[in-house]
C-alpha cells in the first residue's frame, strides 16, 4: 500500500517539475515585482518569473524604478510568452520572456536599464552585445559615471545590516510593535 503511495507521489512530483520546464507557455502578466521579476498566470496560478541573463538595479538603487516602471509598460496585463530555462534558489522559473516578437530581456539592456547577469547566462552573447551597444551611447544606467552592479549593491547591503551580538539572548529581539 505504502509503496504505491510514494510511486504515485513520485510520478506527480515528476509531472509538477516537468511542466514548469515544458516548452514555451502563454500567460496574462498579474504582477511586476522589480525589473527582472514578474508574475505570470499558468492554470489560475500566477508564477513567479525571473528574467533569464538580466539584473536590474534594486529598490533604492539609481534607475532600479525606472526598471520596474519600464517593465510594467512592457508586460503588465498583457499576454507573454515564456521559454523557460531553469529555476532558481528561490523556486522561481527563470525564462525569456516575450511579448509578441520583442523580448523583454533584450529590451531592458537594450534601454540601459539592466546589466546582462554573466555569471548566470554565460553563453548569451547577444545580451553583452546589447550592453556594449547601450555602454557606447550612454543611454540608461550607463549615463552614470560609475553605476553599481545590484549583485554589489546587493552584497554591500547586506554587510550593513546590524546582526544580534552573540552573547544577547534572542528573547529581547522578537517584539514586534503592534502599530
Amino acid at each position: 500500500m505504502m509503496r504505491h503511495f510514494f510511486k504515485a507521489l513520485s510520478i506527480i512530483s515528476i509531472i509538477c517539475v516537468s511542466a514548469i520546464h515544458s516548452g514555451a507557455w502563454v500567460g496574462k502578466c498579474v504582477a511586476v515585482a522589480d525589473g527582472d521579476t514578474i508574475s505570470v498566470m499558468r492554470y489560475k496560478k500566477p508564477i513567479k518569473i525571473r528574467l533569464y541573463g538580466v539584473d536590474c538595479p534594486e529598490r533604492g538603487q539609481d534607475f532600479g524604478a525606472k526598471a520596474k516602471q519600464f517593465t510594467s509598460i512592457m508586460v503588465f496585463g498583457k499576454q507573454a510568452r515564456i521559454d523557460p530555462i531553469d529555476e532558481d534558489r528561490y523556486g522561481r522559473v527563470v525564462a525569456w520572456v516575450w511579448i509578441g516578437d520583442v523580448s523583454l530581456n533584450r529590451e531592458l539592456i537594450r534601454q540601459g536599464l539592466a546589466w546582462y547577469y554573466r555569471r548566470y547566462a554565460p553563453t548569451a552573447f547577444d545580451l553583452f552585445r546589447l550592453e556594449t551597444e547601450a555602454k557606447a551611447k550612454g543611454i540608461g544606467l550607463w549615463s552614470l559615471p560609475k553605476p553599481t552592479p545590484p549583485w554589489e549593491f546587493r552584497k554591500a547591503k547586506h554587510k550593513k545590516r546590524w546582526k544580534r551580538p552573540w552573547y544577547l539572548p534572542k528573547y529581547l529581539f522578537s517584539y514586534r510593535h503592534p502599530g
